[in-house]
């Protein structure tokens, strides 16, 4: 059972080749309906990258500093609230989907940045983690900010990143990877994960499904910028 057309229609827009200005312009007129489309695609990237970092994160998570990178609405900040962190900040380029977010409640501090035209509005060395959740997709965030997430975070902190596997998307996920090999190579960061995950959203095409399954797939990356503290003896 395929996506109803509006829907359909929506995301493609936003994934499209459409140039930055009037792509935010049609993220800023999503931004109301955007969690009742996401619930139609049973788009699960925010609970999985959430789970993830939960899962990998050594400290207790309520004094921990995290950004929400393209935080949209704010669907992100929920799951990360409900395991227990507490600190949270965003960015996105949409002023419509930072005024969602900022109806949570749920962020300390939100702010505007087009990621890719500009650099972060924060100081280095600044997160114990940073979440890009997706926005790491062809006609979205380039894969050449990965060097000004690691500038905001801290040495032995987490970044948590995701990427589509669909058709569509795969010449930029072959990109993303090289750069993610090439900044562990230079000693950067440390992999901690890479989870390739099958039902990851509804596909919006039949060209776009896995195998005839009626979704795409998805995958959860975590890295530790180096150097990682060592370990505590206890």
């Amino acid at each position: 059972m395929w996506l109803p057309a509006a829907v359909r229609e929506r995301v493609a827009a936003v994934h499209g080749g459409a140039a930055l200005p009037e792509r935010l312009r049609q993220y800023d007129g999503w931004a109301a309906r955007y969690e009742q489309d996401v619930a139609a695609l049973e788009y699960r990237a925010p609970h999985l990258a959430a789970a993830s970092l939960s899962f990998v994160f050594p400290a207790p998570p309520a004094g921990a500093r995290l950004l929400d990178v393209a935080c949209g609405t704010g669907l992100v900040a929920r799951e990360l609230h409900r395991r227990g962190f507490r600190c949270l900040h965003g960015v996105d380029g949409s002023a419509g989907m930072l005024e969602q977010a900022r109806s949570t409640g749920l962020y300390r501090q939100l702010q505007r940045c087009v990621l890719g035209q500009e650099p972060l509005p924060v100081p280095p060395e600044h997160y114990d983690a940073v979440m890009v959740v997706g926005a790491l997709g062809e006609g979205q965030v380039p894969s050449a900010v990965l060097p000004e997430l690691l500038r905001v975070t801290k040495p032995g902190g987490f970044l948590c990143l995701t990427t589509r596997s669909n058709p569509s998307n795969l010449q930029y996920k072959v990109e993303l990877e090289a750069v993610l090999e090439k900044l562990e190579r230079q000693g950067a960061w440390q992999k901690v994960l890479a989870q390739e995950v099958e039902h990851w959203e509804r596909a919006t095409s039949e060209e776009e499904s896995t195998q005839g399954t009626g979704y795409i797939s998805g995958v959860v990356y975590i890295y530790r910028k180096c150097p990682v503290p060592p370990l505590e003896e206890g």
